[in-house]
């Protein structure tokens, strides 16, 4: 097992194309590497590769994640877009990014729906229940709230942790 940690522009042609099939997003099968590169390119990709230097597991931190609160921004990074090709990978990934992102200091924060909280309750992750429904995000002209139901805490000191666990209905995912 190879733990790695890549941004957009050091990852290769063939990784590119092998996150892409993990997270098998429609809309992005068609993604050439060099928009790939473009589009995530304030994001870090950390992942597991097996001894055949094969992935089977990737996520990805976003770098570009405000959240609007009571009128005051909070930047956070967004852990996102985690998939699992074998079992176990997943919940060692998580582990190794959380290790990796408290040696760094970054101030993490993920999402998910009600059904993933048994895995995060394994990988130790802090569960703020029912708070992204809280969050509004822009669609078009319109605020929707979040299809996600909670936050995860990878990593944020306990100020935040508190403000996370008692969002005011007036907090919206900022656009960049």
């Amino acid at each position: 097992m190879n733990y790695q940690i890549k941004t957009a522009n050091d990852l290769t042609k063939d990784e590119i194309k092998n996150i892409l099939k993990l997270w098998d997003v429609p809309a992005w099968s068609t993604m050439n590497a060099d928009y790939f590169r473009l589009f995530f390119k304030n994001s870090e990709f950390h992942f597991i590769k097996d001894h055949f230097s094969r992935l089977t597991a990737i996520i990805r931190l976003n770098f570009d994640f405000t959240l609007e609160i009571s009128g005051k921004e909070y930047e956070f990074v967004e852990a996102v877009g985690l998939v699992s090709a074998e079992k176990g990978n997943g919940k060692k990934l998580i582990q190794l990014l959380r290790e990796n992102i408290s040696n760094r200091n970054l101030e993490t924060i993920g999402f998910c729906n009600m059904d993933l909280r048994p895995f995060y309750e394994k990988c130790d992750v802090k569960i703020l229940h029912d708070q992204a429904k809280i969050i509004k995000e822009k669609e078009g002209t319109d605020w929707i709230t979040s299809e996600d139901d909670d936050i995860l805490i990878f990593n944020a000191d306990k100020e935040k942790i508190e403000l996370l666990s008692r969002l005011p209905e007036n907090t919206y995912l900022k656009e960049k």
